[in-house]
């Protein structure tokens, strides 16, 4: 073999390596402002865009973070706080105002994809407002021209019945109203409801029973439920949420993924930097494989990992040690090629 032809090979490989690096269109991370210390909204913002992450979650409006966005292209979720559910349902004008204060100001500029109407709100106290203030929230945003926004809201593992086999995934008596409404509401307007996926937490709580490697993209024998082979913790707890949907007449709403992640400290030894990039680096190639999970084959899903940067302000351990950056922008550990 020629050198030439050997260089030409190396080279190629060398590109693919590259490429898988970077976080194709469908996957972001979340931008947690749980601390003291973050970097500048433009430091950050440049972040994003050095790292080639086209997609970026703000769990609550930020005047300046949007400022800062302005002319990125960066695709946004912009969310909703819990506690204004209740009074964005109540009133048009509620909604109204928020959508101008929040939304209206930005829209030649931000390009937001979804607004997502609280985080982990279902199951919880202001569950039974979610479907009214996501339908006054649209409207507000039809009112002036936008149109294509998705509005959605963020469901929790903890209001499932069962996530274990997959297919025995149900929603809890206390839920399944309101999954009902909500899921109505999406499936009208086509938008996505947006669930957050933790292998870790079910790792961390039952190592017994579940291995490092299927909580981490490793496993080599599958675990099988009836039809279906599950390789992967991840596949098999978004499988058992498409089970609880398809058990309430729901199958046609599809799921993003708002966060999901792996600490690299905080609760050894489940936690470490080398098993926060293993989960992070395998998810980020089985999401841009596009495969899909076995109960939705080659149904490519939009995630966002949690998060940006670690957060201080958080309740110590676990929670503050969720970050893919440093506040001086530098890598907690290799993961993004930038």
């Amino acid at each position: 073999m020629s050198s030439l032809r050997i260089k030409s090979i190396f080279l190629t490989l060398a590109l693919i390596l590259a490429i898988q690096l970077h976080l194709s269109t469908g996957i972001g991370v979340n931008f947690g402002r749980n601390g003291d210390n973050l970097p500048s909204p433009q430091n950050v913002v440049g972040l994003y865009n050095k790292c080639g992450i086209k997609l970026l979650r703000l769990f609550e409006p930020s005047p300046d973070i949007l400022e800062a966005l302005k002319g990125s292209n960066i695709q946004v979720s912009l969310g909703v706080r819990n506690q204004d559910l209740q009074s964005l349902a109540s009133t048009k004008e509620a909604a109204s105002q928020w959508v101008n204060t929040n939304v209206a100001p930005y829209k030649g500029g931000v390009n937001f994809q979804w607004i997502v109407l609280g985080n982990e709100i279902i199951p919880g106290a202001q569950a039974s407002f979610v479907t009214q203030a996501m339908q006054k929230i649209k409207d507000a945003l039809t009112s002036i021209g936008l149109t294509d926004i998705k509005v959605t809201t963020s469901f929790y593992m903890q209001g499932l019945a069962s996530s274990y086999p997959p297919s025995a995934g149900a929603f809890t008596n206390d839920v399944v109203n309101v999954m009902k409404d909500v899921t109505a509401y999406l499936h009208q307007t086509g938008a996505p409801l947006m669930v957050n996926v933790y292998p870790y937490f079910a790792y961390a709580s039952n190592p017994k029973d579940i291995k490092l490697e299927y909580a981490t993209f490793q496993a080599v024998a599958p675990v099988v439920d009836g039809e279906l082979s599950y390789t992967n913790l991840f596949d098999a707890m978004v499988d058992s949420i498409y089970a609880a949907l398809e058990k309430i007449d729901a199958k046609n709403v599809s799921l993003i993924i708002g966060e999901t992640g792996w600490p690299a400290a905080g609760n050894d030894p489940y936690t470490s930097k080398e098993n926060a990039k293993t989960y992070n680096t395998n998810l980020i190639q089985h999401l841009q494989s596009g495969k899909g999970t076995p109960r939705r084959p080659n149904q490519a899903i939009d995630a966002f990992i949690f998060a940006m940067f670690d957060e201080d302000q958080k309740a110590a351990g676990v929670e503050q040690n969720w970050g893919l950056f440093y506040h001086d922008l530098t890598p907690v550990y290799p993961l993004l090629s930038c």
